[in-house]
């Protein structure tokens, strides 16, 4: 309402300390609820940030993933050596199966391969089996930041859904298995090394590829730029251009324990990342 129309309608002067009273009653009850909405926004405030989270969505069949601000240390956390809070808070609930690749520096291409397995959420992970690896020539790449043939792999947790090799599956393989003769890498490797038997085995990491597919599967969503078919498979003795490699006896093991039932993932990337 203006001023104008105010002035129109005004009480006689006798009225004014009662609508002065009242004025001043409505203008508490205004700062009141404007103080109590100042005080919900800042506690929604980590649930907005949340709500602006650049990873997928959780699928409703699956348990909410926890975030960054929201992870809270519990037994789940034990038997990881070497990854943060960050990175265990992005591992989704349901995976009861996870190989742990920790690299032994930002830009070193050794690492060490760890197979974990848990019963469910709230107990600690136990470790099945490790093996020495060989990752990325140069090392390891941030999230998001890994570009075609810079001979990095990259840091991150992946699922882990499809298999195949040159050799028939190992007795006990449940994840989806293509056995194909194109299996077969070409050249040599980064350090002239012989890659004979490199792809007798590969798990398909799911970074730059559509799950449900062979290894194969030349399809990158994200673009060719990021590059792709990131692969465990079998260590040629050398370092790779962005795979993880590992003996052969630690792919067939690899193969027969996991179980596409226990949503198993990898989680990779330089100690303490």
């Amino acid at each position: 309402m203006s001023t104008h129309a105010r002035s129109k309608h005004a009480r006689p002067r006798s009225g004014m300390p009662r609508l002065l009273a009242l004025t001043a009653g409505v203008g508490l009850l205004t700062f009141g609820a404007g103080w109590i909405h100042a005080v919900q926004d800042r506690s929604d405030g980590p649930a907005l940030r949340a709500a602006r989270d650049d990873r997928p969505p959780v699928q409703p069949s699956a348990q909410p993933r926890a975030t960054r601000g929201e992870h809270r240390p519990g037994p789940a956390d034990q038997g990881l050596p070497g990854v943060s809070e960050h990175t265990r808070a992005r591992i989704p609930a349901e995976s009861r199966q996870l190989v742990l690749v920790t690299g032994k520096g930002v830009g070193v291409s050794e690492s060490t391969a760890t197979l974990y397995t848990r019963p469910d959420p709230a107990t600690p992970w136990t470790a099945r089996g490790s093996w020495p690896a060989r990752n990325g020539a140069k090392g390891w790449s941030p999230e998001g930041s890994r570009t075609v043939g810079d001979l990095t792999s990259p840091e991150g947790v992946f699922s882990l859904t499809d298999a195949g090799g040159l050799l028939p599956k190992p007795p006990g393989t449940r994840l989806p298995y293509d056995r194909d003769d194109l299996f077969v890498p070409s050249g040599r490797g980064v350090d002239g090394e012989s890659l004979a038997g490199s792809f007798d085995y590969v798990v398909a990491i799911d970074f730059n590829r559509r799950p449900g597919r062979s290894p194969l599967d030349p399809v990158k969503p994200e673009g060719a730029a990021k590059g792709g078919n990131i692969w465990l498979h079998v260590d040629h003795d050398g370092p790779s251009q962005g795979c993880v490699g590992i003996p052969k006896d630690g792919m067939r093991t690899i193969l027969q324990t996991l179980d596409p039932a226990a949503h198993p993932v990898i989680v990779m990337g330089p100690q303490g990342f």
